[in-house]
C-alpha cells in the first residue's frame, strides 16, 4: 500500500483568513501585470508618430519644393507654429539655410526638469523604472549640435544618401521624446529636418498607467475588504464551532451546547446544525452507555455474590446434600452470569450490526410462521400454544434486515410464552393500518400494569412470574426489540388486549413496502 504523501507545510499552517486574500490579490496581482502591456501601447504610439513625422516632413518639403525662395521663411514659420514644430532647411553645401525658430516664435519649447513639480518628478521616476523593468532601450538624449549642418544629424545624413525621408527619436531633458524627420527638398540637392517635441506621448501614457493604477488599487482595497467580510463569515462561525467541539471532546462541562446558527441557511449553518445535532445525540449516547455500564455492573454483582457465597461454603459444610444443593446453586450462578453475558454482548453489538447491514423486503408473515414451527420443533413453547392470525388480505412484506426482524419475534414470543399460563394460547395478529404493518403478541398472562408499560422496554428490567425461578431472564429482550424495531423506523409498546382478556398486548408496528417496491 502506498504511503500517503504528506500535505505541504504551508497548508497546515495557513489559516484560512491568509488563504481567501491571497486568492484575491494574486488574481489582482496576475491584473497588474497589464500595466506592463502598457509598454506595447507606447510602443504602438511611437509608430504611430513615427509615421506622421514622415509624411509631416515629405508633405513640408514638398510645399518648400514648390515655394519661390522669398516665401519660404514665412512659410516654416507659419508651419512651425501652427503644428508646434521646428522646421530647418540646409542648402547643397549642407550648411544651416533657413530656421523657423530664428525667424519667428518658437512652436514648442523645452521643459526644464529642475522646474518641474514633484507630480511630474514622480511620473518620470516611473518611466524610467518601467523602463528598466521591461528593459526597454533608452533613447538617445537630445543636444543641439554646435555646428549645425547636414553633418551633425544621421537622420539628415541617410535622408541624403538615400533620397527618402529618415525618423529618428531622441530623449529631452525631461524624458520627452523628441522626434526628428529628414526628407530631401525636391532634387535641388537641399534638406529639410522637422523637430517635434511629442511630449503628449509622455502624458498619454502616463494617463493610461496612472488610471489603471486607480482601478487596481480601488479594485484591491474593495477586494481585501470583501475578503475580510468573506473570511468574517466562513472563519469566525467555524472557529465558534471548533472551540465548541473541542469542550465536547473534553468533556469538562456536559452542557456545551454547539451554536446552531438558525439565522444562516448556508452550508456552514447546515454544518451548525449537524454538529449540534450530533453532540446531542453523542451526549445522548454516551449517557446511555454510563448507564448500561452501571446495569451491568449491577446485574452481573448479584449473581457473582451468589456463586461466592456458595463455592465459599461447599468447603465448610460436609452434609451431602446440602452440598449438592450449594453446587446447584453454583451452576445456576454461573448459567445466569452466562445468559447476562451473552444477551449483554447481542445487546452492544446491536448498533455496530445495524449500522452495517443492508434491507432488503422481507415477508414478516412467512417468517412469524416459520419462527412458530420452529420452536414447536424444539419444544420451546412450553404448555403455550402459539397461534398465527391475520386480519386482511396483506401482503405482510417490510424492508429490512431478516434475522433482525426474527430477534425481535422471538424475543417477544419468548416473552408471552414465559407469562402465558400451562394451556394457555399466545396469538400473534397481523394487520395492516394505511402504509403500516402492525403486528399484535397476545398472551393471556397476568397482564402489564400501565404504569409499568414505558419501563418493561429498559434494559434489566423484568416483572417475572412469581412462580418462575429467579435469574432465568436478563431484563434485555424487551429493550433488544424495541432498538431493532426503531432502527427499522418503527414502534414497539405495550397496549391493552384488543378484546378486553386478560393478558398483555405487545405491538410491532414497521413501515409497510411500497407497492413499487414490490412490483420491483
Amino acid at each position: 500500500m502506498a504511503e500517503a504523501r504528506p500535505r505541504p507545510s504551508w497548508k497546515r499552517r495557513t489559516s484560512l483568513t491568509v488563504r481567501i486574500l491571497a486568492v484575491n490579490i494574486i488574481a489582482l496581482g496576475l491584473m497588474a501585470g497589464s500595466l506592463f502591456y502598457l509598454d506595447s501601447y507606447r510602443k504602438q504610439l511611437f509608430e504611430e508618430r513615427f509615421k506622421l513625422a514622415r509624411a509631416e516632413a515629405e508633405i513640408a518639403a514638398s510645399g518648400l519644393a514648390v515655394t519661390p525662395p522669398a516665401e519660404r521663411g514665412r512659410l516654416l514659420v507659419q508651419v512651425g507654429q501652427s503644428q508646434n514644430l521646428r522646421l530647418r532647411v540646409y542648402d547643397q553645401r549642407g550648411q544651416l539655410a533657413l530656421d523657423s525658430f530664428a525667424l519667428g516664435e518658437p512652436g514648442f519649447t523645452l521643459v526644464d526638469p529642475a522646474s518641474e513639480g514633484w507630480y511630474e518628478r514622480g511620473g518620470r521616476l516611473i518611466d524610467n523604472a518601467m523602463g528598466l523593468i521591461l528593459d526597454s532601450p533608452t533613447p538617445d538624449p537630445y543636444r543641439e549640435p554646435g555646428v549645425d549642418q547636414v553633418a551633425a544629424w544621421p537622420e539628415l545624413a541617410e535622408a541624403a544618401r538615400t533620397g527618402k525621408s529618415a525618423v529618428l527619436a531622441r530623449a529631452a531633458r525631461d524624458d520627452t521624446p523628441m522626434i526628428n524627420a529628414a526628407a530631401p527638398v525636391g532634387t535641388s540637392g537641399e534638406m529639410l529636418l522637422v523637430t517635434r517635441n511629442a511630449r503628449d506621448l509622455t502624458q498619454s501614457v502616463r494617463d493610461a498607467r496612472g488610471t489603471l493604477a486607480i482601478v487596481l488599487g480601488v479594485t484591491l482595497l474593495i477586494s481585501i475588504q470583501l475578503s475580510l467580510f468573506l473570511a468574517r463569515t466562513i472563519v469566525q462561525p467555524l472557529r465558534a464551532l471548533v472551540r465548541a467541539a473541542v469542550r465536547v471532546r473534553l468533556g469538562r462541562d456536559r452542557a456545551v451546547e454547539v451554536p446552531r446558527l438558525p439565522e444562516r441557511g448556508d452550508e456552514i449553518g447546515l454544518l451548525a446544525r449537524a454538529l449540534s445535532d450530533m453532540s446531542v445525540a453523542l451526549r445522548r449516547r454516551i449517557d446511555a452507555v454510563e448507564s448500561f455500564a452501571a446495569d451491568v455492573a449491577h446485574e452481573i454483582k448479584n449473581p457473582l455474590a451468589s456463586l461466592r457465597s456458595a463455592v465459599e461454603s461447599l468447603e465448610k459444610v460436609k452434609d451431602d446434600d446440602l452440598r449438592a444443593q450449594l453446587t446447584r446453586i453454583a451452576a445456576h450462578d454461573v448459567q445466569r452470569i452466562d445468559r447476562l453475558v451473552t444477551e449483554i454482548a447481542e445487546a452492544s453489538r446491536i448498533d455496530a450490526e445495524l449500522s452495517r447491514t443492508q434491507f432488503v423486503p422481507v415477508d414478516l408473515h412467512a417468517l412469524a410462521k416459520a419462527l412458530i414451527r420452529s420452536r414447536d420443533e424444539r419444544g420451546e413453547n412450553r404448555c403455550s400454544t402459539l397461534r398465527l392470525a391475520t386480519h386482511g388480505a396483506g401482503p405482510w412484506d417490510v424492508r429490512g434486515d431478516e434475522a433482525q426482524l426474527a430477534r425481535v419475534l422471538e424475543n417477544l414470543l419468548d416473552n408471552a410464552v414465559s407469562f402465558s399460563p400451562a394451556g394457555g394460547e399466545v396469538r400473534v395478529l397481523f394487520e395492516r393500518d394505511e402504509d403500516r404493518l402492525v403486528l399484535s403478541v397476545l398472551d393471556q398472562g397476568p397482564g402489564i400494569p400501565v404504569q409499568a408499560r414505558d419501563k418493561v422496554f429498559d434494559r434489566f428490567h423484568s416483572l417475572r412470574p412469581a412462580e418462575e425461578d429467579f435469574g432465568n431472564h436478563s431484563g434485555l429482550g424487551l429493550a433488544i426489540a424495541r432498538t431493532i424495531a426503531e432502527a427499522h423506523d418503527g414502534t414497539l409498546v405495550a397496549a391493552d388486549r384488543p378484546d378486553r382478556l386478560q393478558g398483555a398486548c405487545l405491538v410491532l408496528s414497521l413501515p409497510a413496502l411500497a407497492d413499487e417496491e414490490e412490483v420491483e
